[in-house]
């Protein structure tokens, strides 16, 4: 049937409005992963130029460059846990859309694809925290190194 009847104008509506909430999460992780991506840009950015250095003054930077290797490491990790957890949103605002289109009854589904999101969220959240810790300590390395100088 072409027209819609409004059991499916209603159906459509209610999938509309249980995606709105996530669709806003979708936008956080987008915000927090640019975030990311440019503190990683600068970090692997500063390594370069570490690595770019004579081997006299390299050696006075090695211990930044391993925290940055170590930093790196962290950021990564939370890149990683922040797009799978886009994805996992992304798959419940999808099942929600599949479900009322189907008219096949998938809250586990969902229930199970957001929740894998906000693990996967709060263990991105702590890897960036670990990172931001790594960066104050080595901020605070260099300049009593600076001064020692």
């Amino acid at each position: 049937m072409i027209l819609p009847t409004p059991t499916d104008i209603r159906d459509v509506s209610l999938a509309i409005r249980d995606a709105v909430a996530p669709v806003f999460l979708l936008t956080g992780i987008g915000s927090i992963l640019g975030v990311l991506v440019n503190r990683l840009g600068r970090s692997i950015d500063r390594a370069r130029v570490i690595n770019a250095m004579n081997d006299e003054q390299f050696y006075k930077y090695l211990d930044e460059l391993n925290v940055i290797v170590k930093r790196t490491m962290w950021m990564r990790w939370s890149v990683g846990l922040f797009i799978f957890a886009g994805l996992c949103v992304a798959l419940s605002i999808a099942s929600v859309f599949i479900s009322a289109e189907l008219k096949v009854n998938l809250p586990h589904f969902v229930l199970i694809a957001f929740i894998t999101a906000m693990f996967s969220l709060t263990i991105g959240l702590l890897c960036f925290l670990r990172e931001i810790v790594l960066a104050a300590q080595e901020n605070i390395t260099s300049e009593r190194q600076t001064r020692l100088r």
